[in-house]
């Protein structure tokens, strides 16, 4: 089994690796570039975008590769149909995410592509069964239920990314952190799910060749599309591996956590309107304020994400709900400190 995670998690991860250099030429060429100059943007260079085409299509080719040569993607729950509706959906973020980067989309039109996306990963059959009752036993789902949860569940974890992709690498460092902890919960015995650590294991891959790129100071971006992506897959992943929604939800706990901070906020000031209008406020951009450099931002994050997956892999569903409100009570407290320091700056 580890043999065969290796071997496609590294074609992956040289797949991912190789196109983000042929993205980052096409990108260049269409001028499809982030250019530096806005009040939002703090990288000073122009910056090729477009690169969650390479994460998608490493992803893509694996998951096609595997599906062809061998049964271990399909020897457990999840059938072809399913992964074909994993993949119809990214197609669909990669096309809004392309056309999002070219022309900059108002809000309303941007949210299609993940509203489509998700769509299409429920119409084939992406589903939450079941879900652990944290005061014991399990909580059974009818259809309807399990096609709400994951449609709210797969948009709120691709805004949490798309939201978190303001500094160099920490997007995908975050999400690399959270397929590598839904891929080690699925090899351990009491969850045994080796169809899941697979794909895992090559999104794990080809976050971390895309990686490799994206770290500061960045030579390319995820783009609209692939900002998205990365939390899709990740939020897939949490879903098809039996509703460990926890898992992820701990690894993400602070970015979205942040999200909530700033949607409410935005909220207050300018009611719904407002929420879609970006600033500098989110908690990443804060730190920067404070003179926090973006590689030392980044691994904060990646910490705070492994301490807190790493917590999910001996916690019981009780202990990983204590575990939520901890993260939540050291967020929110980190908030007003640094209100208050932002306040005074």
């Amino acid at each position: 089994m580890m043999t065969t995670l290796i071997l496609w998690g590294t074609l992956a991860f040289v797949l991912s690796f190789f196109l983000t250099l042929f993205v980052r030429r096409v990108a260049i060429h269409f001028g499809i570039i982030d250019q530096p100059g806005s009040w939002r943007k703090i990288h000073s260079r122009p910056v090729a975008m477009l690169g969650g085409i390479a994460i998608f299509v490493s992803i893509t080719a694996a998951t096609i590769g595997i599906l062809i040569s061998s049964d271990w993607l399909t020897s457990g729950e999840i059938a072809t149909r399913q992964y074909v509706g994993v993949l119809l959906g990214g197609l669909i973020l990669m096309v809004g995410g392309i056309i999002d980067d070219r022309f900059t989309l108002p809000p309303r039109l941007a949210i299609i592509a993940p509203i489509l996306a998700v769509l299409t990963a429920i119409w084939f059959g992406i589903e939450v069964e079941k879900l652990s009752n944290p005061l014991g036993g399990q909580i059974f789902l009818a259809g309807w239920q399990s096609d709400l949860l994951v449609f709210v569940w797969l948009l709120v974890v691709m805004y949490t990314t798309k939201f978190l992709d303001g500094l160099d690498g920490l997007a995908t460092s975050v999400t690399s952190v959270g397929a590598l902890m839904v891929m080690l919960l699925s090899l351990t015995v009491a969850y045994f799910q080796p169809d899941v650590a697979l794909l895992s294991a090559v999104a794990l891959g080809a976050f971390v060749g895309f990686l490799f790129w994206n770290i500061h100071p960045a030579s390319i971006f995820l783009g609209e599309g692939g900002s998205t992506f990365v939390g899709y897959m990740l939020g897939i992943l949490a879903v098809i591996s039996g509703g460990k929604l926890a898992t992820a939800l701990l690894v993400l706990g602070i970015p979205l956590l942040d999200v909530v901070w700033v949607v409410s906020r935005r909220w207050r000031e300018g009611g719904f309107s407002r929420i879609f209008q970006g600033d500098k406020k989110h908690l990443h951009h804060r730190l920067l304020k404070l003179g926090w450099g973006q590689t030392h931002i980044v691994l904060l994050y990646i910490v705070i994400a492994s301490a807190f997956g790493v917590s999910a892999l001996f916690l019981q569903s009780r202990e990983k709900l204590v575990a939520l409100l901890i993260l939540g009570i050291i967020m929110v407290l980190g908030a007003l400190l640094l209100v208050q320091k932002d306040r005074h700056a």
